[in-house]
């Protein structure tokens, strides 16, 4: 004869508390999460409470004027941040069921495809999908594939190759990196730009952690300088002024130099080499995102020429 157990179901935390763990990471004070979650600041501390209890330990330490996630409390977050994406996917795509690329739409995209590709695509999408509420997050690729993965996006226009777990992306196109130089300086002749040709003291670049940087560095087999060894730029339009001065050469995207960024005395583009580098433009989004093909819809409103 055998005896089973009756099952006893657990406590669970509830997508509420959840939230509240989270604004408290993010705001580190219980009155400005209570704020951001639009409660009052005991109804808050109540539903933390209560997390705790349904856990088994802390999830915050508590001293005057400052708030810190226990070990538990950060593990809980970063748990917590796929469920609650996962929900908030839910709820969105329940809301647009049937209506593509309607609704609010959070998308990420790195600078140096921002100002160039967005005001030539989107009066387009918009005249497209009118029901669309896009709003535009500018960003470095590493951030903006953190916010992907956390729930803070729903997509991303970001440049290949980017190594990434968990993300899954649509081609946009092809954009050729091209290089800058000074009228006179000697790589300002005609023709492409042979390999051998540069050395890292010639350049001037964009600051480390840009991706346009890394590419270009590495179709000229340039081991990156170190800190102070180079001219950096925090955007692309002061690098063209700093070319235009005879400061160094540089490198471009090509769809900047279409648009009309390289149109400066001073300065003469040319390609890299004959087989010219190039970076892959993609609309990147989570795997599992329930706006996965809306995300496919406007990488496809985004294409390339």
């Amino acid at each position: 004869m055998s005896i089973t157990t009756p099952y006893v179901a657990r406590m669970l935390p509830t997508l509420r508390q959840l939230q509240y763990l989270r604004l408290l990471a993010e705001h580190a004070s219980f009155s400005r999460a209570a704020e951001a979650a639009h409660v009052s600041q005991p109804a808050l501390s109540a539903g933390v409470q209560e997390l705790e209890r349904i856990l088994g330990a802390p999830v915050v330490e508590r001293t005057r004027g400052n708030v810190q996630l226990t070990a538990v409390g950060a593990e809980a977050v970063r748990r917590a941040e796929d469920v609650l994406a996962r929900t908030e996917d839910l709820v969105e795509a329940a809301r647009n069921a049937g209506k593509p690329l309607s609704g609010r739409f959070r998308l990420g995209v790195i600078p140096t495809v921002a100002p160039f590709l967005l005001p030539a695509r989107l009066p387009d999408i918009k005249q497209d999908y009118p029901a669309l509420r896009l709003f535009i997050r500018e960003d470095l690729t590493p951030k903006l594939v953190t916010a992907l993965k956390s729930g803070h996006l729903d997509a991303a226009v970001i440049a290949l190759p980017y190594s990434a777990t968990g993300i899954e992306h649509a081609r946009i196109g092809d954009d050729e990196i091209l290089a800058a130089a000074p009228v006179g300086h000697a790589l300002a002749g005609a023709g492409p730009i042979p390999p051998g040709s540069l050395k890292a003291e010639d350049l001037i670049l964009r600051e480390d952690g840009h991706c346009l940087r890394d590419q270009a560095l590495a179709a000229f087999d340039i081991e990156a300088p170190k800190g102070d060894d180079v001219f950096a730029a925090t955007s692309l339009h002061t690098l063209v002024q700093m070319v235009s001065s005879g400061l160094g050469v540089s490198f471009l995207p090509e769809m900047a130099v279409r648009a009309g960024l390289a149109d400066m005395p001073g300065v003469v583009v040319r390609p890299i080499a004959a087989r010219a580098p190039r970076r892959e433009i993609v609309v990147a989004w989570r795997s599992g995102s329930s706006r996965a093909a809306e995300a496919k819809l406007l990488a496809e409103a985004l294409r390339l020429d």
